[in-house]
């Protein structure tokens, strides 16, 4: 059987090329994939080859969607034939091979295409988790990709008053809101950090969720966070180029700068602020069943991996590319 997968093969190239489909071995499972969700940040980076990336080609993207399983191995008692599961780091591919062990079962009383967007919505729930966030301190979240979008969500579901969000592109920040922001604006506003305070009692933001990878980003940050306020780092930094007065940000007022690398996690047991990639899966899965986190908003195209070409080279090209794009895998079928 032959499949197809999307591949960058060098600088603003991207192809859509097929290979030799494998059986699955010994507890493994063979996935059929149904959607897969492009992650614009991390993609466009490695596409355009920008530093902190892989740093070679040819470079195969994708790392969200979800997949029906369609073989199993010997020994593989945890899946059956038929289940759908995320397709965690799977790639932008027709199938995949996986470890049945890792795998999440996707329940009956979720849609496929909601439940395809969980992979990356557990990257923005682990930074606003690190956070340690209770009930009733205020939060700002900046950049409103799907990451930012999603911490937005989950900010005011952990109980975040006021939830406030900054982003350059209005039709984001007017979604942010839709989906539950208390306040929006870009950073480009007259007197940002003089409105944030007014907003928080004086005080600016307990705790706030970066999400550009920009280092002026976190430059603002720092200018907007309260006293003995927490930062998590969940943008990807790629270039280091705004310089950063520590002993006056950081040091003085006592903020807290927190890594929040996805894999930065623990693999077993989850504690508090550090939860499993498997339990904050299933957390998502439950909040979306009870309709408690919106994905269908997000979504802005499903497309055919036949267009990723042309997918991309908007993705390189455009300030504000589309927010949520679906390749649906059925149209190769």
């Amino acid at each position: 059987m032959t499949g197809q997968y999307i591949v960058f093969e060098a600088i603003g190239e991207a192809a859509l090329k097929p290979f030799d489909v494998p059986n699955p071995g010994p507890g493994e499972v063979l996935l059929e994939m149904q959607y897969s969700v492009i992650s614009a940040g991390t993609e466009r980076a490695n596409l355009l080859n920008l530093p902190n990336t892989s740093g070679g080609f040819p470079y195969r993207p994708g790392y969200c969607g979800i997949a029906r399983v369609v073989a199993i191995g010997d020994g593989v008692d945890s899946v059956s034939v038929g289940h759908r599961v995320l397709a965690d780091f799977c790639g932008h591919r027709s199938h995949a091979l996986q470890k049945a062990d890792d795998l999440t079962v996707v329940g009956d009383d979720i849609e496929s295409l909601d439940a395809a967007f969980v992979v990356i919505a557990a990257m923005g729930l682990q930074g606003v988790r690190k956070l340690k966030l209770e009930l009733g301190e205020s939060a700002m979240v900046i950049g409103l990709g799907l990451l930012g979008v999603f911490a937005t969500q989950l900010a005011r579901i952990d109980g975040a008053i006021p939830v406030i969000v900054s982003d350059f592109d209005p039709a984001r920040r007017a979604l942010a809101l839709d989906l539950g922001a208390d306040h929006a604006f870009s950073p480009d506003d007259a007197d940002l950090a003089e409105r944030i305070r007014d907003l928080t009692d004086g005080e600016g933001p307990d705790a706030i969720v970066e999400v550009t990878g920009a280092a002026e980003a976190l430059q603002d940050a720092l200018k907007y966070v309260a006293r003995q306020g927490r930062i998590s780092l969940l943008g990807c930094t790629r270039v280091s180029d705004a310089p950063i007065d520590f002993y006056q940000y950081v040091h003085k007022p006592g903020v807290s700068l927190i890594g929040a690398h996805t894999f930065v996690r623990p693999k077993v047991d989850s504690y508090p602020g550090y939860w499993t990639a498997r339990d904050d899966h299933r957390a998502l899965l439950a909040l979306i069943a009870a309709g408690r986190l919106k994905v269908r908003p997000i979504i802005s195209e499903i497309v055919s991996p036949e267009t990723a070409p042309a997918v991309y080279t908007r993705l390189a090209e455009e300030k504000h590319p589309p927010l949520g794009i679906v390749f649906d895998w059925s149209q190769m079928r």
